[in-house]
């Protein structure tokens, strides 16, 4: 006590005498450090009074196919660099102040069908067996995918939100033999995000139609009900919390205005890009509370608007002429029990071949006039033990049959699907499925064809 008490004396003594002018820099350190201090307790205080939905680890196991966007997803980075921390920290690597993790799924599948479909590894339709009916049988591992995360700073021009982004590839590009696959680009963007919003810039999924089918399959039943794709963006998107029950998502974008038809098919017509961008919106409202092991519902209508530019050599059609794109469509997203729930969309709208709608279909090439169609998809889902998984859904995609002219038009396709899937562990997940297709064409015999698929992925 009698050292002690000297040292408190001096310590007051100090704190009461004024500062002189050469101290004004430690008092503008003591004023920051102070101002530092307050915001950190006022976050401390907005975290305990809004509790946030972190990801189960030791969840059932998850769909194999390309992940969903959904409202529920709205994880600041600074909880993706404490799961990079907690369940990658052996793989992940700092610079600066970003944070690196790599990661990837070692993906093969094996098929047999009954009748050969485009384009056997992945199916969109079947073809008609006047055309190509025989059975095949396929095996490859194209759908390997191999990606970053990045975890950045935080940006004070955008209120201090945590900075990021991602780069992430598979082998399904253009190749001419299947065991020389080349690399297709899936995702490549950085993004500004917090709990309130998120701006982002590259390439990643569309606004419009964000679930996908819990399926096996890499094509996720594009072309057969699922449309949606990737393309570059400049997407914003705001979270407003009206209570612990009810959240509000609004998103929109503007896009690069892809033209997938006929870029492989015919030489003497040819899509350009429009004169303005490629417009999508969504709308989504989430209800019920949203903490750990809740299960909210969420419920989601979007649309996009856009023009496609066409040059051509066709005595038929104009040299150039324009094609509007539209589309109006539904989400719904309900988890019935922590094991068990539905999900699916609806899409109605024409020129949809960029978007995997219409069977692929977009423009006409006999008259020049887009293509009208409408379609969806439903599934359930079922975690009927801790490491077996099934789903059970059906797909649609019906384009407007007097929009189509060619005998060989596409004017309906459909599939059933089942699927049991296993997780050995964690990263090694296998699985079967069982579909079968339907596709009708406008004056060739259908084509009809069971698809039974082995999958086998190990995730890192």
């Amino acid at each position: 006590m009698k050292h002690l008490l000297p040292m408190v004396l001096g310590t007051l003594l100090f704190a009461a005498t004024p500062l002189q002018a050469d101290d004004a820099a430690l008092a503008d350190r003591l004023g920051q450090l102070e101002s530092e201090t307050q915001v950190l307790r006022t976050e401390l205080q907005w975290l305990r009074e809004h509790p946030v939905r972190l990801p189960q680890v030791e969840a059932a196991p998850v769909s194999m196919s390309a992940p969903a966007q959904t409202d529920e997803d709205t994880y600041t980075f600074d909880q993706v660099q404490a799961m990079m921390t907690s369940t990658a920290k052996k793989y992940a690597w700092t610079k600066g102040d970003f944070t690196v993790t790599p990661y990837g799924f070692l993906w093969g599948n094996m098929v047999y069908e009954t009748e050969r479909s485009n384009d056997g590894d992945t199916t969109l339709y079947v073809y008609s067996p006047e055309t190509n009916g025989d059975k095949a049988f396929h095996l490859s591992a194209q759908a390997t995918r191999l990606g970053i995360d990045v975890a950045g700073p935080r940006l004070r021009i955008f209120n201090c939100a945590p900075s990021g982004g991602k780069v992430e590839l598979d082998f399904f590009g253009s190749f001419i033999t299947e065991n020389k696959g080349s690399v297709l680009l899936r995702h490549a963007y950085w993004e500004v995000k917090d709990d309130d919003f998120r701006l982002l810039m590259g390439q990643t999924w569309d606004v419009i139609s964000p679930l996908y089918p819990n399926t096996i399959m890499y094509s996720v039943y594009w072309g057969a009900g699922n449309i949606g794709y990737r393309r570059a963006q400049l997407r914003g998107e705001r979270f407003l919390k009206f209570s612990d029950t009810s959240l509000v998502t609004l998103q929109s974008s503007l896009n690069v205005d892809v033209v997938t038809d006929f870029t492989a098919t015919d030489d003497d017509i040819q899509g350009d890009h429009s004169a303005w961008p490629l417009i999508e919106g969504r709308a989504a409202w989430t209800v019920g509370h949203r903490g750990k092991g809740d299960l909210p519902t969420t419920v989601g209508f979007s649309g996009h608007i856009g023009e496609q530019v066409f040059d051509t050599t066709i005595a038929t059609l104009p040299p150039e002429f324009n094609a509007r794109t539209w589309s109006c469509n539904a989400d719904l997203n309900m988890p019935i029990t922590e094991t068990f729930g539905v999900h699916g969309e609806f899409f109605t709208g024409e020129n949809l071949g960029a978007f995997l709608g219409g069977i692929l279909q977009g423009v006409n090439i006999a008259t020049g006039e887009p293509i009208r169609a409408t379609g969806g998809w439903g599934e359930v889902w079922w975690d009927w033990a801790p490491q077996w998984q099934s789903n059970v859904g059906y797909t649609l995609d019906d384009p407007l049959d007097s929009d189509l002219t060619a005998a060989s038009a596409r004017i309906y396709n459909q599939a059933y699907y089942a699927n049991v899937i296993y997780a050995v562990t964690k990263q090694f997940k296998l699985g079967f499925e069982v579909s079968q297709w339907t596709t009708l064409y406008k004056d060739r015999t259908p084509g009809e064809s069971t698809r039974f698929e082995f999958m086998g992925k190990y995730g890192f």
